[in-house]
């Protein structure tokens, strides 16, 4: 069973539930700002996606740019930066897709479509 974090007014991650509704992709819908994904979770996305940390970060969020991160993240080690994004999940990329090898951020259908087809 996949993972998926959202936030309940962010209609991508409304396209992205029905996405994986119309595929039969059973998953399990979680809060992004009321239980954010674990640092367990962040970091093995982190290996999945390459070891892209900026992949995770919501880089066009309100909070992103109110912590001026986009200065802060280059100087940041990988714990401190999954330890931020653990800390508020407002800061992580969503939809956030995790489980069975597979960690997605944000939504775009022909990416997931293509993992998918992998699987």
């Amino acid at each position: 069973m996949f993972v998926v974090y959202i936030h309940p007014k962010c209609s991508t991650c409304k396209r992205a539930l029905d996405w994986l509704t119309r595929h039969g992709i059973p998953h399990r819908i979680e809060s992004i700002r009321e239980r954010p994904p674990s640092i367990a979770e962040l970091g093995e996305a982190l290996r999945l996606m390459n070891g892209r940390i900026l992949s995770l970060f919501n880089t066009s969020g309100m909070d992103y740019r109110s912590m001026n991160l986009r200065d802060r993240l280059p100087g940041m080690d990988t714990e401190e930066a999954l330890r931020l994004l653990y800390s508020n999940g407002m800061l992580v990329k969503r939809p956030f897709l995790i489980g069975r090898g597979i960690a997605l951020a944000g939504f775009k259908p022909e990416v997931w479509k293509d993992t998918f087809a992998k699987t």
